[in-house]
């Protein structure tokens, strides 16, 4: 038996979306959000660390790792272009070059 959207929903995009899709959606972007938070808490971290420190090439490798599973998940998303997100986050160009990015 197949079923049929009534005629008045038309052949909108949102009417075709069933409520699995919704929900995935939902998930990924609760992903992209705290993937962002571990970037952010990460590059703080990273910043707050002296040059000279031992500690600071286990933080240089924790952000490179955040950084790169951040634009996984955007690429996930279908968000491509990763130049503004660079930006916003100021992510340092040592992380980029670990990333292959620069």
């Amino acid at each position: 038996m197949s079923v049929r959207p009534p005629q008045v929903f038309g052949n909108t995009q949102a009417a075709q979306t069933n409520p699995l899709d919704l929900e995935i959606l939902g998930e990924k972007a609760s992903a992209l959000g705290r993937a962002g938070e571990r970037v952010e808490k990460t590059l703080c971290l990273l910043r707050g660390t002296d040059t000279e420190s031992p500690e600071r090439t286990t933080r240089l490798k924790d952000a490179t790792d955040a950084v790169y599973g951040y634009f996984i998940q955007r690429e996930l998303c279908g968000l491509r272009r990763h130049q503004d997100v660079i930006r916003e986050y100021a992510i340092p160009n040592e992380v980029l070059v670990r990333l292959g990015a620069r």
